[in-house]
Formats: structure tokens, sequence, C-alpha cells
């Protein structure tokens, strides 16, 4: 007898059946672009195969976190290595140390580190530690920035939320949002009026230094320098959320890349290398205020796992042996120079911005894009047809106008050619 075929479609039926919307989290779900979801079965270097056995070129990459592409051959074996020693341990391991240092080496004012197991729980854990530390409650945040789905910070959230239409979450009490002001990306006088009003009860300010859930959105100039100086002050603390950006931009973080110091930074995606991570670190005196040294408390059965920290660190290696992020800016120029060129030749209202490796293709003509308001201009049901005319094209980006797309070190001359070619078609 012979056994069914696996499909996408097959798969997603079954899913809804026993998983709310059929996937584990909400933007995979395809409902901003049309469709039913895709099932990838394999990945390897710029290439993901789907449950149906097409071929896509990735510009997704895991939402960020390959950065090397899939399956480096060098991860694998680092993943198989520690996995064949054992999965956990609930114990200190060696490759927590080893992690520590190489942060520490890449990231000098990241003088003490915890590793955890997710950028929310990273997230999460910094904003106790700010409020401990202080012994404030309040936190500024920016609108369109996401930071993780803790109660207090699905606050006019960006990415899925936006996604969603909606700009927070059912099931999170009013209360839990009472302490969290919201100013508008790059709005530096905002930023100073919260802080002239409340700043002796701002524990901390967290911000995307470059924002990544909206759509790729840059710092204008003079934004995070003020934060600084508006933070250090007040007395409150500087969190920059470097999750997306953290050695995606350079072999380091994006403070040490622009110059500023925040004073705790939490990491993901690229520092697992694939696999579920988490960190956050910065000035000693502060980190020293976590449990056991001191009372602000955060526990992990699974932080500092051993098998995702040989992936993190044979990546971070590698970055920093390989040095690919020149080429990665290059590509990513090559496709912003030729969206633009349609734009003012063609008259189409498309505009493609980017920062090193990481691009958005926003369907609006409306410039500049400077916070979430702007970016809302876009045409989502554009988006929508153009995202599946590249899917046609065996092109797969992020499903959603509000994420950003990656290029890895996987990806050759011929993969930019055809994604343009693909891009010129669609648009």
């Amino acid at each position: 007898m012979k056994s069914k075929k696996i499909s996408s479609a097959s798969l997603f039926k079954r899913a809804e059946k026993l998983i709310p919307g059929g996937v584990n989290s909400p933007v995979r779900a395809f409902k901003s672009v049309g469709g039913s979801p895709i099932y990838m079965k394999k990945g390897q270097g710029a290439y993901v195969f789907d449950a149906d056995g097409k071929k896509y070129t990735d510009f997704c990459a895991s939402w960020g976190p390959l950065v090397l592409g899939h399956a480096r051959q060098e991860v694998v074996e680092a993943v198989q290595e520690a996995a064949a020693d054992g999965m956990s341990f609930g114990t200190c391991t060696p490759r927590e140390v080893e992690m520590a240092e190489l942060l520490n080496s890449m990231v000098p004012y990241l003088e003490m580190v915890r590793m955890v197991t997710s950028g929310t729980e990273a997230v999460m854990t910094a904003i106790r530690l700010a409020r401990g530390f202080t012994g404030r409650n309040k936190i500024l945040k920016f609108d369109g920035c996401y930071h993780g789905h803790a109660d207090y910070l699905l606050v006019s959230a960006g990415s899925g939320l936006l996604t969603g239409g909606i700009s927070s979450s059912a099931g999170v009490p009013s209360g839990a949002v009472n302490d969290v002001f919201v100013c508008a990306y790059n709005d530096i006088r905002g930023a100073e009026n919260i802080f002239a009003r409340h700043g002796k009860d701002i524990a901390a300010v967290i911000v995307e230094p470059v924002a990544g859930n909206m759509g790729l959105v840059k710092p204008e100039p003079g934004f995070l320098e003020s934060l600084r100086s508006l933070s250090k002050k007040s007395g409150s603390l500087l969190i920059f959320d470097e999750v997306i950006t953290g050695f995606r931009l350079g072999p380091t973080t994006y403070g040490k890349l622009c110059g500023i110091t925040p004073d705790l930074t939490t990491l993901g995606k690229i520092v697992g290398g694939g696999m579920p991570i988490g960190a956050l670190g910065g000035k000693a005196e502060i980190m020293k205020k976590l449990a056991p040294l001191g009372p602000v408390y955060q526990a992990g059965t699974l932080s500092g796992n051993p098998v995702a920290l040989a992936a993190g660190i044979e990546t971070l290696k590698i970055l920093r042996k390989e040095n690919p992020y020149p080429r990665l800016a290059k590509f990513a120029k090559k496709i912003v120079a030729v969206v633009d060129d349609m734009a003012v030749r063609k008259g189409i209202g498309v505009k493609c911005v980017s920062e090193g490796g990481m691009f958005t293709i926003f369907f609006t003509g409306n410039t500049p894009l400077r916070n979430l308001d702007e970016i809302k201009s876009c045409d989502t049901a554009k988006f929508a047809k153009f995202f599946r005319k590249m899917l046609d094209n065996g092109i797969y980006m992020s499903p959603s106008q509000y994420e950003v797309d990656f290029i890895s070190a996987a990806h050759s001359e011929k993969d930019i050619d055809a994604f343009i070619s693909a891009l010129k078609t669609a648009i």
C-alpha cells in the first residue's frame, strides 16, 4: 500500500486541528500575504526545500539567525559533537565560559554575560534587572519596536502584532502596561518631553538601535546619542535590544559599530547559530545584581544549553575569521539600487531600505520612513501580491511587509542576480 504524499497543504490541514491557527508563531500563518503556510523540510546553504519538493532561494534566513546560511558544515559538526556528549546537564558546562569570554572579546563592554534560552527571556530579564538596579518601575519603549511577548512590552509593538492588525494582546491586564511610556521611533523631542516629566521614575529606555520589526528603519543622526545622554542624566539605564542586529552588521554589536555604549545589551538569533538561545550582558556593576550575587532573580533549566552554545560559538568564530559583512552589504545595496531605479523610471510607489545585509522592500511612495506612522502608509495588498509572485519564481522572503529580509554568507552573486530578475518581473 502506497504511503500518502506529504505536502504543505496536507500538513497545514493536520496542524489546524491541533495547533492554534496551525502555527507555533503567528506570522508563519501567511495571513497577511494569502495562501497557506509552506512547510520546509530541508535547508542547505542559501536554499530551502519544502514538503512538496520545491526549491527556494531563502532571504528569510529563519528571521535572521542564519547569517552563514543553512547547515554550515562546521556548525553542524559542532552541534553533533556537543550532542554526542549529552544534550543537557542542568549543571555548569565549559562552553558557558567559552561563550562568555568570546562575547567579551568581540564586544568589550559586555563585562559580564548571562545566557538564557530566547530573546524574549533576555529582554524580560534585562527589564527586571534595570528595575532592580535603579529601584524604579517606569520603562520607555518606541512604537514599532518589538522586544518579545512579555506582558508589559506588548504595547504598540510591531512585527507579528502589526501584521495581525492589533496593537496589543488580549490577556494583558491594564496594570501590566501602566508603567510603560511609548514614543515614536526617531522622535528625540518626544523622548525629551517624557524624561522632563518622568525622568526620576524611569528605570530604563529600551530600543532596537536599528528597528527591524516594522520593516527596516534606521536611527536618524543624533537619536541614539540623545537616548544615551537622556538616560545617563536621569540615572536610568539604556538597553539596546540587539536580538536582530547583534553580529548581523559586523563581527560585534551595533552599539560597538556606532560608538554608543549601552548599559545593557540583549542578544539572540545569531549567537545561537540557528539553535534556541538568548543572552544579556553589560556593565559588571549592573550584572552583579543578578542572582546568585544579587537580589534580581533569573533562572532556567536550559539556560546555557551546551548544544546551542556549540552552534553559537562556532558561528561567531567563523564570522570573526571570514568577515562576510562587506560582501553582504554590497549585495543589499545592489538590490536597493535596482528597486529605487524602478521606482523612478516607472513611477511605482516602492522603496528599498538596507543596512548591511538586511533590507526591506516597502510598497509606498512616501518618504522618509522614520517611524511606525510613516510605515503604515505601505500598501500591504501590493506587498502580498509581490510576495506571492516572488514565491512563484523560487524566492522565499519574510512573509510580511513589516519584517526584514536577510542576505547570508551562503548567497552568491548568481543568487542575488536571480533575486533581482524575479523582483523586476514581480514589481
